[in-house]
């Protein structure tokens, strides 16, 4: 049995012109957890929407305060992956495919013609997994290094880190077990559509891994060390996935 969708808690509003909230959507392993953000203006002018896929031993907390941001020409969508947060886990250990797999079956409850996917570490394999699986609906991939996705080193984000960890049962660890059994230059070199590597400057090395199986892949750099690019700098990030997601 569901929770009901059409009884979305309002989790905070930023301004008049966003509306971020909460919902549950029914996936192959339960339910899950998905904050979501959205323009007030009924999205006549919206541009494509954005699928935020967060990284192993975290979840959607990781985009919470980066979603208002990137929300007001386009409804962005961030869900607790399987077992992490408040999402429903998993019987037994998934595979990235199936991690995947949950992702499009709530891209097709919600009757998505058009995506552009954005992944942290683990959650870039999972996001292109997602874009190999629905070609027909992943517009644009990006992927952002797992470090650059993390704390900054400063006490409020370490207490966010330790309560991620807290939160999240069990299960969330078989992402990590997930990861180590992936063949990403196998399975990236496959992604043919758009895509950017988008790191801080300190992740530049990471990203030009990724960028060598992601052939043909953009990359970007935000001048931003050590830090939560989804907080610190998350006006330039947004800045940064605008000029390559709306380009013409």
């Amino acid at each position: 049995m569901k929770k009901s969708e059409s009884s979305r808690s309002r989790e905070r509003t930023s301004d008049s012109h966003v509306r971020v909230r909460r919902a549950y959507f029914d996936c192959r392993f339960g339910q899950l957890n998905v904050r979501t953000a959205f323009p007030g203006s009924g999205g006549f002018d919206e541009r494509t929407t954005l699928l935020c896929v967060h990284p192993e031993r975290a979840s959607s907390r990781v985009f919470a305060r980066w979603l208002p941001v990137i929300a007001h020409d386009r409804s962005v969508y961030a869900p607790d992956l399987p077992g992490c947060g408040e999402s429903d886990a998993p019987e037994r250990q998934p595979a990235i495919a199936d991690y995947a797999a949950a992702l499009g079956d709530f891209a097709s409850s919600m009757h998505f013609r058009q995506l552009d996917v954005l992944g942290c570490g683990s959650g870039g394999l999972i996001a292109a997994e997602l874009a190999l699986a629905v070609p027909q609906i992943v517009r644009h991939l990006v992927i952002v290094p797992s470090a650059a996705a993390g704390a900054d080193g400063q006490a409020a984000a370490l207490h966010e880190g330790v309560a991620e960890l807290l939160h999240n049962g069990p299960a969330a660890e078989w992402i990590t077990a997930a990861v180590r059994e992936y063949r990403p230059a196998e399975r990236l070199a496959l992604v043919k559509l758009p895509t950017l590597v988008l790191c801080a400057r300190d992740e530049a090395a990471e990203g030009g891994r990724v960028r060598q199986v992601l052939r043909g892949a953009r990359s970007v750099e935000v001048e931003q060390r050590g830090a939560d690019l989804f907080g610190a700098a998350g006006q330039i990030v947004a800045q940064r996935l605008r000029e390559f997601l709306d380009a013409r």
